[in-house]
């Protein structure tokens, strides 16, 4: 579901409910009231019951934008139990780092009392926008938040910033690609070089492949045409498999290269199950939805048990749950018997998808 469009319920005592419709294209930015109180009971008006939350999403994609749904859906559950009101506002940057900060000094200059970034390099710029300010950050769907130096350690963040990541197991993956092709001698790596979430993640799979004596095929690029590019000379090298971590610029230009790949017979196993819905063979990872609901959660306690982010642990959750594409699997001659036999030993659960050209 595309956030082009957020409405939300504005609820006040003894009055009627008014709807606002805000636009969140980019540059633009609007907000909206959840959680508003019932009418008569008195705390929801009381001094230091009304929060603004200032939201912002890297890029439209099925992961990302489940995880601003669930953060938006939970926020309201927890100030309607509460009795507070959170006023949202939300911005989408479109991975444009000009764009990126300018919501952030908007955020800043409208004096939200939290922000929330959606993937890595939202909460970099916020987070070395409200450096030495008394302003939380909560980061959600970083990747490696400790390599790129977004915290201390997972354990003590260290400074105005703590959050959910959704850490990959990179090992896992390598395992499942063996498993479906035991005598594999080539595979691919497709990511963008400039994306701190596939830093790790591809780092892990080289020393993998290296160890099992597997060629490594790279290659890389930053917008749609060049992944498109990178795609067919990945098919033009002989791979015969081709891994891609929870990398978003690659996610935003799948739509434009997964038939590249099903019509080579390729697997493409990537780290989220957006690439999946999008034409991918395989998406492995976390539940995006879960992700953002303990968002919204730390996000709240902060503000309403006025919590330190600097003591609250990141919280990481478990791999497993594997999202096959039912296109590409009758490509490769695969059911879901076959599916749980080859993947089962790997994963939590295994489910299966149509490509979706729209979400």
């Amino acid at each position: 579901m595309k956030k082009s469009q957020i409405s939300k319920k504005l609820m006040s005592m003894g009055m009627a409910a008014a709807i606002a419709l805000l636009s969140v294209g980019c540059g633009s930015s609007g907000a909206a009231s959840t959680g508003s109180a019932p009418a008569g009971d008195d705390q929801a008006n009381a001094g230091g019951k009304e929060y603004t939350i200032g939201i912002c999403n890297y890029v439209d994609d099925a992961s990302l934008n489940q995880i601003v749904d669930n953060i938006e859906s939970e926020l309201d559950s927890i100030a309607a139990k509460e009795g507070v009101k959170f006023n949202v506002k939300y911005d989408n940057c479109n991975a444009d780092a000009n764009v990126l900060n300018q919501i952030v000094a908007n955020f800043q200059a409208d004096k939200v009392d939290l922000m929330i970034g959606v993937a890595t390099p939202v909460a970099m710029a916020m987070q070395g926008a409200t450096d030495g300010q008394n302003i939380p950050v909560v980061f959600s769907a970083v990747s490696d938040p400790v390599a790129t130096g977004l915290v201390a350690s997972l354990d003590a963040p260290g400074s105005n910033i703590t959050g959910t990541s959704d850490m990959l197991n990179t090992e896992a993956i390598m395992n499942m690609i063996l498993a479906a092709d035991p005598d594999i001698k080539k595979v691919g790596l497709l990511y963008d070089a400039g994306q701190d979430a596939s830093t790790t993640a591809i780092k892990d799979a080289k020393a993998f492949l290296e160890a099992h004596n597997i060629e490594i095929v790279e290659q890389t690029g930053t917008n749609v045409e060049e992944v498109t590019l990178a795609a067919n000379a990945l098919v033009s090298s002989g791979v015969e498999a081709v891994f891609t971590p929870t990398d978003n610029t690659i996610m935003t230009a799948e739509l434009s290269i997964y038939e590249i790949f099903r019509e080579a017979g390729i697997p493409h196993y990537c780290g989220a199950d957006s690439f999946a819905l999008n034409g991918a063979f395989m998406g492995f990872g976390v539940n995006y939805a879960d992700l953002g609901k303990e968002t919204a959660k730390m996000a709240a306690d902060i503000l309403l048990k006025q919590q330190n982010p600097a003591t609250v642990a990141v919280k990481t959750f478990d791999n497993g749950i594997v999202t096959l594409n039912e296109e590409m699997m009758e490509t490769l001659g695969m059911d879901l018997d076959t599916a749980e036999k080859t993947f089962g030993e790997y994963a939590t659960s295994i489910q299966t998808i149509k490509t979706a050209e729209d979400f």
